[in-house]
């Protein structure tokens, strides 16, 4: 007898749970309540500039490869990819800049030319967590982390004490750099993961690895073109796409999930997965009896930040900015601190500047620029359009400063995107950007279930339980909640 389940989202997590479904003969409808897929990855278009309103950063790139090659497809048949080089700027307290090259070999005489000796250091430090990296992607990224059994390895833990991994990502770098900078520029990767280098444990030094030896890359036509890829790959597999149809109930019947309701009525299924933000689903789509987690429970959370986001279009160049720039020109220490404050709006934040024009002109008029500035801020922080508008003119000072150019002067398009979007939009908790924090106590099983225990038939995916935050994670955590899906509707038949 042939299965059918429902996903909730069209998110990067929805979209390789119902793939991978449909891929096991499992019939899919998929239902978003946006008119266009992508979730966090959708785009947003005015006057001939096109946003990416969510993820800038292409990495993992062997992730991505997996995904499509799972379903007999290759990335390149499907969208076209450039490697960055510099992989990225960062701009020091001091003023001025280093342009971070890609390739090892120039890493390597980048480091060695701030620290003598700190070139052998970086192949050191590479080695180490090279290997943390394919561990992580040969096996224990892949568990889908229901208990802590699944990480009763010795073999793990042995290897994290031999290389160290068990403290923190602050501490490891700088045991192979003293050089300020270089240990600042092996440790900002874990940044992505919602917590600063001093709670994060050094075991997620596999981002560094990511960063530094897979490198940075850039799809042309926008980071969405990652998600039309997946989109016709579903498609191809007999996914239906219900887009613009909210799901209000998830309906429940003897304890186990059935189907949604939507405005356009009811539909019943085997089984149903939601990849939308877990606090949202449980609270709102679900009645109190069938919900697993209290509000206690979401409140003692460490969540990763939020973000003021800018999508600006720029009549006109924008000097020699990069295509990626970090603006670490303030202390990153008492940034990170105020990024968890849900009180106060920082008062020298740090900021990021993504301009795709100058890599890819399709995203922006002739003769102008596509120009994203992401602020990071405390989720749960009250959102104030004035507060908005003081961090825009601030960053947007040392911006000018840097790139000697008078952007405000030129602006075409300007929207903000914080907090209550973020609620808005998404359902998201805390209006949080990137989910919950990879904390030590909010690592694996330590992180909310992708398999309800109140409900039977009922899974989850997506930023706020296994793995976590980001692109690459959420196509795993789409694959861990459909394959536990699969085999629990396979064994009850």
């Amino acid at each position: 007898m042939s299965k059918n389940a429902i996903v909730i989202g069209a998110g990067f997590s929805g979209l390789s749970a119902a793939s991978h479904l449909a891929a096991a003969g499992v019939k899919v409808t998929v239902f978003e309540m946006h008119e266009q897929a992508g979730g966090r990855a959708r785009t947003w278009s005015q006057d001939g500039f096109c946003f990416d309103m969510g993820p800038s950063w292409y990495w993992m790139p062997d992730l991505f490869e997996r995904y499509f090659s799972h379903f007999g497809y290759d990335v390149k048949d499907l969208y076209e990819l450039k490697r960055l080089d510099p992989s990225y700027r960062v701009v020091w307290p001091e003023g001025d800049h280093s342009d971070v090259p890609a390739g090892v070999d120039a890493l390597r005489a980048f480091f060695e030319a701030h620290e003598p000796g700190a070139g052998r250091k970086l192949d050191e430090f590479l080695s180490q967590t090279k290997y943390i990296y394919e561990a992580a992607y040969e096996d224990y990224l892949f568990r889908p982390s229901l208990s802590f059994f699944e990480f009763v390895d010795p073999r793990l833990v042995g290897e994290l004490f031999k290389l160290r991994m068990l403290r923190s990502m602050h501490r490891y770098a700088r045991g192979f750099f003293k050089n300020e900078r270089l240990a600042r520029l092996v440790e900002w990767p874990v940044l992505f993961l919602g917590a600063s280098a001093r709670e994060t444990s050094a075991m997620y030094s596999l981002m560094s690895y990511a960063d530094m030896a897979l490198g940075t890359w850039y799809p042309p036509g926008g980071m969405h073109r990652i998600i039309e890829a997946m989109v016709k790959v579903a498609e191809e597999l007999g996914v239906e796409f219900r887009l613009g149809e909210a799901v209000e109930e998830i309906i429940v019947e003897n304890g186990r999930a059935v189907g949604v309701k939507t405005h356009e009525g009811t539909q019943r299924a085997d089984a149903v997965l939601a990849s939308a933000d877990y606090h949202f689903v449980e609270t709102k789509l679900l009645a109190p009896e069938h919900r697993q987690y209290d509000e206690t429970y979401w409140e003692s959370r460490t969540m990763s930040p939020s973000s003021l986001l800018y999508y600006l279009g720029v009549e006109g160049d924008l000097g020699e900015l990069p295509h990626h720039t970090l603006f670490f020109d303030e202390d990153l220490d008492t940034h990170m601190d105020a990024v968890y404050d849900q009180a106060r709006w920082p008062e020298a934040p740090l900021f990021y500047a993504c301009a795709p024009s100058v890599t890819d002109p399709t995203v922006a008029p002739e003769g102008c620029s596509n120009l994203f500035l992401l602020i990071p801020l405390a989720a749960g922080l009250r959102d104030d359009d004035g507060k908005r508008e003081k961090l825009f003119d601030m960053v947007m000072d040392r911006l000018e400063r840097h790139t000697g150019r008078p952007l405000r002067e030129r602006l075409l398009v300007k929207r903000s995107y914080a907090m209550r979007d973020f609620e808005a939009d998404y359902g998201a908790f805390k209006g949080n950007a990137y989910g919950m924090a990879n904390t030590l106590r909010q690592t694996g099983p330590l992180k909310p279930t992708l398999r309800s225990n109140k409900v039977r038939g009922l899974y989850y995916a997506g930023q706020l339980t296994v793995p976590g935050p980001g692109m690459p994670p959420s196509l795993v955590s789409g694959e861990l909640s459909a394959k536990v899906l699969i085999d629990d509707l396979w064994r009850t038949t």
